[in-house]
């Protein structure tokens, strides 16, 4: 193949390192050089050592496409890892079918998608929304106010947990969409809708830059966190480090991964990330996910036995393992992975302490075929 011409294993790293989602990309880009490093230091994959071609999109959709496109002809690379919105995704899926490639997808999304040519890492709407809506009306209470960036995975993300929570006797006060990279006037109208409707808790998809000034204006505002906190399936570790702890305290995260998990897994995995990236370096869902996603590639590679996409999606398929973030499988049927739903408050550290997390590994449902939202509670996931 192509892609072991040079005795490496040649494969395709697609994230931003600038653009309005770069801090979350760079997470994407650290985890999976730090995967890659590891394996390589153990003497490869077959003998090989991976050896990445990285490109920045610059979190413009039109680039992922035209960079994809050059990956997968012109470098003839057959295996990518890479975008982080669904927008990025949506942009090179019929690029990476078109070459018959493979691409590991890392990043949480709204679901309702399946495609032979995606590995995805991420989690899906049941491992996140499900105990989200029930934890926020347990906890905070009915009304609840909806705000995202403006393309699709917010609005079908909004649209589920929605319904989730209008399901349990809860009300949607407001929903406001912000183009994405908004900052400044359009984003403090928002945060000045947010307070006249006083809500019990906003439930936030805006990504990127919008994220960070919303957070800051958010608290600038002089909302009570802890009586009307965001909650967020996307507000992780690096960006709350980004934006400045003592603006996101309170705030609430619900993610298959946490910094602080107490796992031996978990232990190596953060000393290994602070040693590459410095001591303040902070892991999470973005980075521990592709992370994961290398080491399942590479094990369905060995398994392979050539850069073949077809020969390791098929590999891949039911493949368990331990990880960072616990036990976790390769769901056959879907193609997504079985992760343990977690939510966690934001501390003043910008850690989260971990509030709920579900008794084990749960069956991705991206579609929402069988999950049912009148009956899902906190106390059956436990």
């Amino acid at each position: 193949m192509a892609a072991r011409t040079e005795k490496s294993w040649r494969v395709g790293v697609l994230f931003s390192r600038s653009g309005t989602t770069h801090v979350t990309e760079s997470d994407h880009i650290r985890g999976t050089e730090l995967a890659m490093e590891q394996i390589n230091a153990s003497g490869g994959v077959l003998g090989l050592p991976l050896r990445p071609v990285s490109y920045d999109p610059a979190a413009d959709a039109a680039q992922y496409r035209a960079l994809a496109r050059r990956m997968l002809g012109e470098d003839e690379i057959d295996v990518i890892f890479g975008c982080s919105t669904s927008a990025s995704r949506k942009a090179v899926l019929p690029i990476v079918e078109r070459h018959n490639g493979l691409l590991f997808y890392p990043s949480m999304y709204e679901g309702f998608e399946y495609c032979e040519n995606i590995l995805y890492a991420g989690a899906t709407l049941n491992q996140t929304c499900l105990p989200l809506a029930e934890y926020l009306l347990a906890h905070h209470g009915r009304r609840i106010f909806f705000v995202g960036s403006d393309y699709i995975y917010p609005r079908e993300s909004n649209r589920v947990m929605r319904d989730l929570i209008e399901a349990k006797g809860g009300e949607a006060v407001g929903e406001v969409y912000l183009p994405l990279g908004s900052t400044g006037t359009a984003v403090a109208e928002v945060v000045d809708q947010i307070r006249l409707a006083r809500p019990d808790a906003v439930f936030s998809t805006v990504v990127g830059t919008s994220a960070h000034a919303f957070y800051r204006l958010y608290d600038e505002a002089g909302i009570d966190r802890a009586a009307q906190p965001v909650a967020s399936l996307t507000m992780a570790e690096s960006e709350i480090a980004h934006i400045g702890p003592r603006h996101c305290s309170g705030h609430i995260l619900a993610a298959t991964y946490l910094q602080t998990l107490d796992s031996p897994e978990n232990h190596r995995f953060v000393a290994a990330y602070k040693a590459r990236f410095g001591d303040d370096a902070r892991a999470s869902v973005w980075s521990e996910a592709a992370y994961v996603q290398v080491h399942l590639f590479a094990r369905a590679l060995a398994r392979a036995g050539s850069m073949d996409p077809a020969r390791i999606g098929r590999a891949l398929l039911g493949d368990e393992m331990q990880t960072p973030e616990g036990a976790i499988r390769v769901d056959p049927d879907t193609r997504h992975l079985w992760l343990t739903p977690r939510i966690g408050v934001a501390r003043a550290d910008g850690l989260f302490e971990l509030v709920w997390q579900g008794g084990g590994p749960t069956r991705p449902d991206p579609y929402l075929a069988t999950t049912r939202f009148e009956e899902a509670s906190l106390e059956e996931w436990a």
